[in-house]
């Protein structure tokens, strides 16, 4: 008997220390995949801005999976301890994962998907996406799933082997296309005039001026509609500020080409109220017989 309390004494600071250690190690690891992302963001420089996004992708990644792989090597030390066999543990683990390898393809495949998508830097915490046509934010980027929010807060969660488009909106830098219509019978290079200028102006504002890389491009007549003529340009920003650069850009040009007398197109109907003629009205008359 004097044995058993020594036992219960030994054991429990063996598994205290084993728990201690592995808290110790994921608080380590946590602190690391923190400093990784602190260093990775230092510096100035649009490069700062990719190198952060792709710095806290891989930071959460890592963490989650030091933090359970430490926990479970933490569990089976204590099995160990309370004498109790893993090795049926060990080979339950190894018999389930051959089970859910063959029985979970999609899950397979979905955490295949996931790490090419990482790996080559397809998207990052933080962009802005389209994926199978809906677009959002990426809050998470899993080996499962990948995780957006769009601009009504809704969330969406697509299993990565069921990302069959993606289009990376802010990546490395993004572009904001307008198109601005004019009435036919105006200049077209008065037009194009005035929208430089409204560009070149916001260009030297100080609160624009870090998020533009390029002067605006103006591609010329781009379309005929009704009633009007639709000339494209865009202008080239840095990540996440196109709309922002381009909300400003379209009031600027607004207001030089109502400076310059340059008119919008206005939706019109236009009325005839005219009597047919006589001749018409009586075949008319005739036909109806």
């Amino acid at each position: 008997m004097p044995a058993l309390p020594s036992w219960l004494l030994a054991t429990s600071l063996r598994i205290a220390v084993i728990a201690i250690a592995a808290y110790i190690v994921i608080r380590a690891g946590s602190a690391a995949t923190r400093r990784f992302e602190r260093e990775m963001s230092t510096g100035t420089g649009l490069d700062v801005v990719e190198r952060t996004k792709r710095a806290q992708t891989f930071a959460r990644l890592l963490q989650r999976t030091v933090s359970i792989v430490v926990a479970a090597m933490a569990g089976l030390m204590i099995l160990r301890e309370l004498d109790i066999d893993i090795t049926p543990v060990l080979t339950g683990a190894g018999i389930a994962g051959l089970a859910i390898g063959f029985g979970a393809q999609a899950l397979v495949r979905d955490v295949l998907s996931g790490f090419f998508m990482i790996f080559e830097d397809q998207v990052r915490v933080g962009d802005v996406v389209k994926v199978n046509g809906q677009g959002g934010l990426v809050e998470e980027v899993n080996l499962r799933t990948i995780v957006l929010r769009d601009e009504q807060g809704a969330v969406h969660i697509f299993p990565n082997g069921e990302v069959k488009t993606l289009s990376n909106m802010s990546k490395d830098f993004s572009y904001y296309v307008i198109t601005v219509g004019v009435e036919f019978d105006d200049d077209v290079e008065r037009a194009t005039d005035a929208m430089e200028e409204a560009a070149a102006g916001l260009m030297h504002e100080p609160e624009f001026k870090p998020y533009i890389l390029a002067p605006i491009e103006i591609f010329g007549v781009d379309a005929f509609e009704a009633g009007q003529l639709m000339i494209k340009a865009r202008i080239k920003t840095v990540p996440l500020k196109q709309w922002m650069v381009g909300r400003e850009l379209r009031k600027r040009i607004a207001r030089v080409f109502n400076e310059r007398g340059i008119r919008m197109p206005t939706p019109r109907m236009v009325v005839d109220l005219r009597r047919p003629p006589a001749a018409s009205q009586k075949s008319e008359v005739e036909n109806r017989k």
